[in-house]
């Protein structure tokens, strides 16, 4: 991976990565490649297994490292996540490799612009919203309600120079209503900006990963070749025009006249099966001789091998029988029938 590190990234983030990190996770091995080239990608990877950073770590290459745009033109990764919690933690995750990435460069002589992170969400001030207006961060973290406010309101302007898009935990949103929502947010983002968004989505549940795929890139329509190619009848003015047919009107009513082209997205299936550990213990070394007396330990003379554990405190005299009013209201009785 070190050769990888080198061909991909500025040498002072590859150094920071190899001080940090003792080697790259496959979603990273196998992601970075598809991410570097600009394709949209969508990274299946259990959790904890690296690949918000895969999805990162080139947007952070391109931010620190590569010449700064206009002041206006600065936000250029979109994170969403559909929970407004995980949101605040990856931008509090964000903050060490900034800061890891920034240190190595200073200790290089290297020069280096250190992105801003802005959050939108219900929970921002007022305040915070006007400021990220007036001056874009360079990656915003917001979630799909807080995407579709900002597209309808004046900061629609700030994210025309979103060039990447995240979408964390995408499984959550695909087959929901918030799914569809985030789809036609991310369609109107599509004719804002002035070049096709790379888009990139993360999940460790994902299934299936065609559909997840299409879903994540998106479609494209075009008018298709039988509406196009059958002309609209001619009406004459001396003919009465025949009545309409209801049913045929009511099955074209929901024909599609336009051409579907679903995005091309890679699939990166880094997942890996369970592994499961499973350990059986007992408090007696074997169940079908409970209650019974235990034999003698064959090393040691008159001495009998006890049990650990709980079993050594165990008492087999049924609890039952002490316990029962019965039996001791029978006992007491053949005591005072026994008594001198």
């Amino acid at each position: 991976m070190p050769d990888a590190l080198q061909s991909l990234f500025h040498p002072a983030l590859a150094e920071w990565f190899r001080a940090v990190f003792a080697d790259a996770t496959s979603p990273q091995k196998r992601g970075w490649p598809a991410i570097a080239r600009g394709e949209s990608t969508l990274i299946l990877a259990p959790t904890g297994s690296g690949k918000t950073l895969a999805a990162f770590l080139w947007s952070l290459n391109r931010l620190m490292f590569e010449p700064v745009p206009d002041a206006k033109r600065r936000c250029r990764v979109l994170y969403i996540s559909p929970l407004k919690a995980l949101a605040v933690d990856v931008e509090r995750n964000l903050r060490a490799p900034l800061a890891g990435i920034s240190n190595a460069a200073l200790a290089g002589g290297i020069p280096f612009h250190a992105p801003s992170i802005a959050i939108r969400t219900g929970d921002t001030p007022a305040a915070e919203r006007a400021r990220f207006q007036r001056a874009p961060a360079d990656i915003l973290i917001t979630t799909p309600e807080s995407l579709f406010l900002l597209l309808t309101s004046n900061a629609h302007e700030s994210l025309r120079s979103v060039e990447t898009v995240i979408i964390d935990e995408i499984h959550a949103l695909v087959s929901t209503k918030r799914g569809a929502h985030l789809a036609l947010s991310l369609e109107r983002l599509e004719r804002l900006v002035p070049k096709p968004l790379q888009r990139i989505g993360l999940s460790a549940t994902q299934r299936p990963l065609e559909e997840v795929a299409k879903f994540l890139g998106g479609a494209t329509t075009t008018l298709s070749t039988r509406a196009s190619s059958s002309p609209k009848p001619k009406r004459s003015l001396k003919t009465r025009a025949p009545k309409p047919d209801l049913t045929a009107s009511v099955h074209s009513e929901f024909e599609d006249d336009r051409a579907v082209t679903y995005r091309p997205v890679t699939i990166i299936d880094a997942s890996a099966p369970k592994k499961l550990a499973i350990t059986v213990q007992t408090p007696v070394e074997d169940m079908a001789a409970m209650g019974k007396p235990v034999p003698p330990s064959p090393g040691l003379r008159g001495a009998s091998e006890q049990p650990s554990g709980p079993a050594s405190r165990m008492d087999t005299t049924c609890a039952w029988r002490l316990n029962t009013p019965r039996s001791t209201a029978s006992s007491t009785r053949m005591k005072a029938v026994n008594a001198p």
